[in-house]
C-alpha cells in the first residue's frame, strides 16, 4: 500500500497539529515538537520544512510587549482617499508601507478605503502621526480614528480546519 504525502492542498493531522503547536510557541526545539506530535525528530523536522516550502508557515518572530516599548496607544484609522485610480492606490500603498507605526494597512471595501492599524505612544505623537504624517499621505481625502480603550483579544493565530 503507497502512502500519500500531504500536498500544499491537503494537511493530515499530524500537519494541522504541528502548525497549532508551532502557533502557540514558535521556539520549540523539534525534538520537543516530534514528542507532541508522535513522530520521531527527523520526520518531524521534514514535515516543518515542507510546511516552511509550501508556504503553510510564512515566518517565526517573537511578540513584544507594546508597554515595554512606548507604544501604549493602538489607533484604527479609516482613511479615504479622493480619487479611485490605480495611481492614486499605487501611491498610498507605497507610502503607507514605509511608515513604522502602522502596525497593518488594509484594503477593504465600504464607505472609505483603507483601514490601519497603527501603535503610538500616546494622544500626542497620534494627532502628529495623524497631522502630520497619514493625512498627508498621496491621495487621502479624509480620516475616521478609533482610539482603543480596552484591548480584549489580540492574537496572530489562525484556526487550523479540521480534515474534512
Amino acid at each position: 500500500m503507497k502512502t500519500r504525502k500531504a500536498s500544499s492542498r491537503e494537511l493530515d493531522r499530524i500537519d494541522r497539529h504541528i502548525l497549532q503547536l508551532l502557533q502557540e510557541e514558535g521556539r520549540m526545539s523539534y525534538v520537543e515538537l516530534g514528542e507532541r506530535v508522535g513522530l520521531s525528530t527527523t520526520p518531524c523536522m521534514e514535515r516543518v520544512k515542507r510546511l516552511e516550502r509550501e508556504k503553510f508557515i510564512l515566518g517565526y518572530g517573537a511578540r513584544l510587549n507594546p508597554h515595554k516599548l512606548q507604544a501604549n496607544l493602538l489607533v484604527f484609522v479609516e482613511i479615504s482617499l479622493y480619487s479611485k485610480s490605480a495611481d492614486i492606490f499605487d501611491d498610498f500603498r507605497r507610502a503607507a508601507t514605509k511608515l513604522p507605526h502602522v502596525l497593518e494597512c488594509h484594503l477593504v471595501s465600504g464607505d472609505f478605503d483603507y483601514l490601519i492599524k497603527a501603535r503610538i505612544s500616546e494622544m500626542a505623537s497620534y494627532r502628529k502621526l495623524l497631522g502630520d504624517i497619514l493625512l498627508r499621505l498621496p491621495g487621502v481625502r479624509e480620516s475616521k480614528s478609533y482610539i482603543v480603550m480596552e484591548e480584549l483579544k489580540e492574537t496572530l493565530a489562525l484556526p487550523i480546519p479540521d480534515a474534512d
